[in-house]
């Protein structure tokens, strides 16, 4: 852990990046020899990747297939055998951030632009682990602004369609070039949608799904069977409709 952070955090107290390493470190106790993983993206999803790494280094054998090419680029970097798509791919486990989530497991995904590689993959397999920092579990979605991933020539409509559902669209940008559109690894753009408190997920990810030019959205909802969160320098495993669990009692999936 970056010993600069810790310093700067209350005594006893994990900064939000120790957070990623310790909900990393519990993820990796799920992992088997000759599981084939789906990969996800994100600040935490790396922290996964570093450390199953190490373990392929140390002799773990598990096969994956990246959310993103910058995922990809840092299996490769670390050994983990990586596999392309194909038909009949499905993935033992699946491990992922989230921007939001809530005590349904329900998750806001996508602001890394990676949203509708995470939902293919992440439908394809037969557990979505999610790892996430104390700060993404809240009680109702919303907070975090709401990814689509968008055809570019249907960008004035969806626009359009978003804005009448109140979602206050905003075309995401280049962060180092405010006047650059951002394209996803799939060359499409990105909506960050600003709902507000989003009381009906469901009922908004059916809205959205009849909007021509919308690939994808990044509200992820039956997908995910458990979250380790860390709270209190404690990682934790929660599940829907359960009480937190410490994730020391977990040895493998639950």
């Amino acid at each position: 852990m970056n010993p600069t952070a810790a310093a700067n955090s209350p005594a006893g107290a994990l900064t939000l990046a120790q957070e990623k390493q310790v909900a990393a470190a519990a993820a990796l106790r799920w992992v088997r020899d000759g599981m084939l993983l789906g990969l996800g993206t994100g600040s935490t999803s790396a922290q996964f990747i570093i450390q199953l790494g190490a373990a392929v280094q140390n002799g773990l054998k598990v096969q994956g297939t990246a959310t993103s090419l910058a995922s990809e680029a840092l299996a490769r970097q670390l050994g983990i055998p990586l596999v392309a798509p194909r038909r009949g791919l499905r993935f033992d486990l699946a491990v992922d951030g989230a921007d939001e989530l809530d005590g349904q497991l329900r998750l806001i995904k996508g602001g890394g632009g990676a949203l509708l590689r995470e939902k293919l993959l992440e439908t394809a397999s037969n557990y979505l682990l999610v790892v996430a920092d104390s700060s993404k579990l809240v009680p109702v979605l919303g907070r975090f602004p709401l990814p689509l991933e968008v055809v570019p020539f249907a960008l004035p409509w969806v626009l359009d369609a978003v804005e009448a559902l109140g979602g206050a669209p905003v075309v995401r940008m280049i962060k180092d070039d405010p006047a650059a559109y951002y394209y996803s690894d799939q060359k499409n753009l990105i909506l960050d949608c600003h709902f507000g408190q989003i009381a009906d997920a469901e009922r908004l990810a059916t809205q959205l799904k009849t909007i021509p030019g919308i690939v994808e959205h990044g509200l992820f909802l039956g997908l995910a069977k458990a979250a380790v969160i860390v709270k209190d320098g404690a990682a934790l495993v929660l599940r829907p409709g359960e009480a937190a669990r410490p994730a020391a009692e977990f040895a493998e999936l639950p």
